[in-house]
Protein backbone atom coordinates (compact mmCIF):
# COMPACT_ATOMS: atom_id res chain seq x y z
CA UNK A 1 0.00 0.00 0.00
CA UNK A 2 2.87 2.35 0.78
CA UNK A 3 4.40 1.72 -2.65
CA UNK A 4 1.08 2.46 -4.36
CA UNK A 5 0.69 5.71 -2.40
CA UNK A 6 4.24 6.81 -3.23
CA UNK A 7 3.67 6.03 -6.91
CA UNK A 8 0.53 8.18 -6.99
CA UNK A 9 2.35 11.04 -5.26
CA UNK A 10 5.11 10.76 -7.85
CA UNK A 11 2.64 10.76 -10.77
CA UNK A 12 0.74 13.77 -9.35
CA UNK A 13 -2.49 14.95 -10.99
CA UNK A 14 -2.97 13.14 -14.29
CA UNK A 15 -6.52 14.04 -15.32
CA UNK A 16 -6.81 16.85 -17.89
CA UNK A 17 -8.43 19.98 -16.50
CA UNK A 18 -10.55 20.65 -19.57
CA UNK A 19 -13.01 22.41 -19.73
CA UNK A 20 -11.95 24.46 -16.70
CA UNK A 21 -8.59 25.03 -18.44
CA UNK A 22 -7.45 24.84 -22.07
CA UNK A 23 -6.91 21.30 -23.37
CA UNK A 24 -3.38 19.91 -23.41
CA UNK A 25 -1.29 20.63 -26.54
CA UNK A 26 -2.46 18.53 -29.44
CA UNK A 27 0.04 16.90 -31.83
CA UNK A 28 0.65 18.48 -35.21
CA UNK A 29 -0.35 15.22 -36.88
CA UNK A 30 -3.91 15.55 -35.55
CA UNK A 31 -6.31 15.91 -38.47
CA UNK A 32 -9.06 18.24 -37.43
CA UNK A 33 -11.44 20.21 -39.61
CA UNK A 34 -10.24 20.48 -43.23
CA UNK A 35 -9.72 24.08 -44.37
CA UNK A 36 -9.57 25.56 -47.87
CA UNK A 37 -7.37 28.46 -48.90
CA UNK A 38 -9.65 30.56 -51.11
CA UNK A 39 -6.67 32.40 -52.61
CA UNK A 40 -5.20 29.14 -53.90
CA UNK A 41 -8.27 27.07 -54.70
CA UNK A 42 -9.22 27.57 -58.34
CA UNK A 43 -12.43 25.58 -58.04
CA UNK A 44 -12.08 24.28 -61.57
CA UNK A 45 -9.96 21.13 -61.31
CA UNK A 46 -12.02 19.58 -58.49
CA UNK A 47 -9.38 16.90 -58.01
CA UNK A 48 -10.00 16.98 -54.27
CA UNK A 49 -13.63 15.98 -54.80
CA UNK A 50 -12.67 13.22 -57.22
CA UNK A 51 -10.14 11.79 -54.77
CA UNK A 52 -12.53 11.67 -51.81
CA UNK A 53 -13.52 8.03 -51.17
CA UNK A 54 -16.87 8.97 -49.58
CA UNK A 55 -17.93 11.96 -51.67
CA UNK A 56 -17.53 14.35 -48.74
CA UNK A 57 -16.35 17.23 -50.97
CA UNK A 58 -18.43 18.97 -53.60
CA UNK A 59 -18.45 22.37 -55.26
CA UNK A 60 -21.24 24.92 -55.29
CA UNK A 61 -22.55 26.61 -58.44
CA UNK A 62 -20.06 29.44 -57.93
CA UNK A 63 -17.16 26.95 -57.62
CA UNK A 64 -16.76 27.13 -53.85
CA UNK A 65 -15.76 23.92 -52.07
CA UNK A 66 -18.15 22.44 -49.55
CA UNK A 67 -17.25 19.68 -47.10
CA UNK A 68 -19.60 17.27 -45.39
CA UNK A 69 -17.81 16.55 -42.11
CA UNK A 70 -20.26 13.74 -41.45
CA UNK A 71 -18.91 11.85 -44.46
CA UNK A 72 -15.27 12.94 -44.12
CA UNK A 73 -12.77 10.23 -43.16
CA UNK A 74 -10.00 12.77 -42.49
CA UNK A 75 -7.88 10.48 -44.66
CA UNK A 76 -5.73 13.22 -46.25
CA UNK A 77 -6.41 12.03 -49.83
CA UNK A 78 -7.81 15.43 -50.79
CA UNK A 79 -4.75 17.21 -49.38
CA UNK A 80 -2.42 15.05 -51.46
CA UNK A 81 -4.53 15.38 -54.60
CA UNK A 82 -4.69 19.19 -54.63
CA UNK A 83 -1.98 20.57 -56.97
CA UNK A 84 -2.38 24.07 -55.51
CA UNK A 85 -1.92 22.92 -51.90
CA UNK A 86 -5.17 24.71 -51.09
CA UNK A 87 -6.36 22.18 -48.50
CA UNK A 88 -5.00 21.44 -45.08
CA UNK A 89 -6.21 19.83 -41.88
CA UNK A 90 -6.35 22.13 -38.89
CA UNK A 91 -5.95 20.81 -35.36
CA UNK A 92 -9.38 22.10 -34.33
CA UNK A 93 -10.98 19.27 -32.39
CA UNK A 94 -14.36 21.02 -32.01
CA UNK A 95 -16.46 19.24 -34.62
CA UNK A 96 -19.67 18.03 -32.92
CA UNK A 97 -22.99 19.39 -34.16
CA UNK A 98 -26.62 19.07 -33.14
CA UNK A 99 -28.12 18.75 -36.63
CA UNK A 100 -26.94 16.74 -39.61
CA UNK A 101 -27.06 19.70 -42.00
CA UNK A 102 -24.77 21.71 -39.73
CA UNK A 103 -21.92 19.36 -40.60
CA UNK A 104 -22.00 20.56 -44.22
CA UNK A 105 -19.86 23.69 -44.36
CA UNK A 106 -18.58 25.83 -47.19
CA UNK A 107 -15.16 27.43 -47.46
CA UNK A 108 -14.89 30.21 -44.89
CA UNK A 109 -18.12 29.27 -43.13
CA UNK A 110 -18.05 28.87 -39.35
CA UNK A 111 -19.08 25.52 -37.96
CA UNK A 112 -22.20 25.55 -35.80
CA UNK A 113 -21.07 23.67 -32.72
CA UNK A 114 -23.46 21.47 -30.79
CA UNK A 115 -25.89 23.28 -28.53
CA UNK A 116 -27.10 22.11 -25.16
CA UNK A 117 -30.19 20.05 -24.49
CA UNK A 118 -33.52 21.72 -23.97
CA UNK A 119 -34.40 22.98 -20.51
CA UNK A 120 -36.44 19.93 -19.47
CA UNK A 121 -33.92 17.37 -20.70
CA UNK A 122 -31.01 19.26 -19.22
CA UNK A 123 -32.79 19.34 -15.86
CA UNK A 124 -33.13 15.54 -16.01
CA UNK A 125 -29.79 14.58 -17.57
CA UNK A 126 -27.44 17.50 -17.00
CA UNK A 127 -25.92 16.16 -13.78
CA UNK A 128 -26.20 12.41 -14.40
CA UNK A 129 -26.13 11.02 -17.94
CA UNK A 130 -26.10 7.24 -18.37
CA UNK A 131 -25.40 5.91 -21.87
CA UNK A 132 -25.63 2.47 -23.45
CA UNK A 133 -22.98 2.13 -26.14
CA UNK A 134 -23.87 0.07 -29.21
CA UNK A 135 -21.23 -0.99 -31.71
CA UNK A 136 -23.39 -1.44 -34.80
CA UNK A 137 -20.75 -3.10 -36.99
CA UNK A 138 -17.87 -0.74 -36.18
CA UNK A 139 -14.19 -1.54 -36.72
CA UNK A 140 -13.46 -0.80 -33.02
CA UNK A 141 -11.60 2.46 -33.68
CA UNK A 142 -14.43 4.74 -32.53
CA UNK A 143 -15.23 2.29 -29.77
CA UNK A 144 -11.63 2.45 -28.55
CA UNK A 145 -11.61 6.25 -28.40
CA UNK A 146 -14.93 6.23 -26.53
CA UNK A 147 -13.45 3.77 -24.02
CA UNK A 148 -10.40 6.01 -23.54
CA UNK A 149 -12.66 8.57 -21.89
CA UNK A 150 -13.05 6.24 -18.94
CA UNK A 151 -9.33 6.24 -18.13
CA UNK A 152 -7.69 8.36 -15.46
CA UNK A 153 -6.43 10.89 -17.99
CA UNK A 154 -9.96 11.83 -19.05
CA UNK A 155 -12.18 10.63 -16.17
CA UNK A 156 -15.54 11.02 -17.90
CA UNK A 157 -17.30 10.08 -14.68
CA UNK A 158 -16.38 13.41 -13.05
CA UNK A 159 -19.00 15.01 -15.30
CA UNK A 160 -21.66 12.53 -14.24
CA UNK A 161 -21.44 10.69 -17.58
CA UNK A 162 -21.23 6.91 -17.37
CA UNK A 163 -21.72 3.90 -19.62
CA UNK A 164 -24.10 1.24 -18.36
CA UNK A 165 -24.59 -2.42 -19.25
CA UNK A 166 -28.38 -2.39 -19.56
CA UNK A 167 -30.38 -0.05 -21.79
CA UNK A 168 -33.08 -0.03 -19.10
CA UNK A 169 -30.63 1.84 -16.86
CA UNK A 170 -29.67 4.30 -19.61
CA UNK A 171 -30.75 7.80 -20.57
CA UNK A 172 -29.67 7.37 -24.16
CA UNK A 173 -27.76 5.39 -26.74
CA UNK A 174 -24.29 6.15 -28.11
CA UNK A 175 -23.87 4.47 -31.49
CA UNK A 176 -20.75 3.62 -33.47
CA UNK A 177 -20.48 1.74 -36.75
CA UNK A 178 -22.44 1.92 -40.03
CA UNK A 179 -25.39 -0.13 -38.66
CA UNK A 180 -25.00 -3.39 -40.51
CA UNK A 181 -28.04 -5.45 -41.43
CA UNK A 182 -27.05 -7.97 -38.75
CA UNK A 183 -27.01 -5.24 -36.07
CA UNK A 184 -30.07 -3.23 -37.05
CA UNK A 185 -32.61 -5.22 -35.06
CA UNK A 186 -30.31 -5.32 -32.00
CA UNK A 187 -29.86 -1.56 -32.18
CA UNK A 188 -33.58 -0.92 -32.49
CA UNK A 189 -34.33 -3.27 -29.58
CA UNK A 190 -31.75 -1.44 -27.47
CA UNK A 191 -33.24 1.94 -28.36
CA UNK A 192 -36.77 0.81 -27.50
CA UNK A 193 -35.56 -0.56 -24.15
CA UNK A 194 -34.25 2.86 -23.06
CA UNK A 195 -36.91 4.68 -21.00
CA UNK A 196 -38.32 7.97 -22.27
CA UNK A 197 -37.17 10.69 -22.57
CA UNK A 198 -33.97 9.53 -24.24
CA UNK A 199 -31.23 10.82 -26.49
CA UNK A 200 -29.21 9.39 -29.38
CA UNK A 201 -25.56 10.17 -30.08
CA UNK A 202 -23.85 9.16 -33.35
CA UNK A 203 -20.06 8.88 -33.07
CA UNK A 204 -17.86 8.58 -36.15
CA UNK A 205 -18.32 8.81 -39.91
CA UNK A 206 -19.81 5.31 -40.08
CA UNK A 207 -22.59 6.03 -37.60
CA UNK A 208 -23.35 9.38 -39.23
CA UNK A 209 -23.26 8.51 -42.93
CA UNK A 210 -21.88 5.01 -43.49
CA UNK A 211 -18.21 5.96 -43.61
CA UNK A 212 -16.09 3.91 -46.04
CA UNK A 213 -18.93 1.38 -46.27
CA UNK A 214 -21.44 3.91 -47.62
CA UNK A 215 -24.07 2.45 -49.99
CA UNK A 216 -22.93 -1.13 -49.37
CA UNK A 217 -25.84 -3.57 -49.50
CA UNK A 218 -25.13 -4.83 -45.98
CA UNK A 219 -25.16 -1.45 -44.17
CA UNK A 220 -27.76 1.23 -43.52
CA UNK A 221 -25.45 4.22 -44.08
CA UNK A 222 -25.44 4.99 -40.39
CA UNK A 223 -28.21 5.68 -37.94
CA UNK A 224 -29.65 8.96 -39.24
CA UNK A 225 -32.35 7.22 -41.29
CA UNK A 226 -33.33 4.96 -38.40
CA UNK A 227 -33.39 7.07 -35.24
CA UNK A 228 -33.63 10.76 -34.27
CA UNK A 229 -30.07 11.87 -33.47
CA UNK A 230 -29.40 14.57 -30.87
CA UNK A 231 -25.61 14.81 -31.26
CA UNK A 232 -23.32 14.13 -34.23
CA UNK A 233 -19.60 13.65 -33.51
CA UNK A 234 -17.67 13.28 -36.81
CA UNK A 235 -14.29 11.64 -37.33
CA UNK A 236 -12.71 8.38 -38.41
CA UNK A 237 -12.26 7.91 -35.55
CA UNK A 238 -12.94 11.14 -33.68
CA UNK A 239 -10.26 12.16 -31.20
CA UNK A 240 -11.26 11.52 -27.56
CA UNK A 241 -11.20 15.29 -27.01
CA UNK A 242 -13.66 15.72 -29.88
CA UNK A 243 -16.02 13.22 -28.26
CA UNK A 244 -15.64 14.80 -24.82
CA UNK A 245 -16.18 18.30 -26.21
CA UNK A 246 -19.37 17.20 -27.95
CA UNK A 247 -20.76 15.53 -24.83
CA UNK A 248 -20.00 18.55 -22.67
CA UNK A 249 -21.59 20.94 -25.16
CA UNK A 250 -24.70 18.76 -25.13
CA UNK A 251 -24.87 19.17 -21.35
CA UNK A 252 -24.14 22.89 -21.50
CA UNK A 253 -20.72 22.60 -19.84
CA UNK A 254 -18.93 24.22 -22.81
CA UNK A 255 -20.46 27.13 -24.71
CA UNK A 256 -17.62 29.07 -26.40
Amino acid sequence: MIKITLARLHQKHRTIRYPDAPPPPLPDRLRGRPLFDAARCQGSCQLCAESCPTGAIEFTADHKPRVDLGKCLFCNDCVQACPQHAIRHSNDYRLAASRREELVVEEGQALQWAHELGKDLKRLLGRSLKLRQVSAGGCNACEADVNVLGTVGWDLGRFGIQFVASPRHADGVLITGPVTQNMQSALMDTYRAVPNPKIVIAVGACAIAGGPFVDHAEVNNGVTNLLPVDLFIPGCPPHPLTILDGLLRLLGRVKD
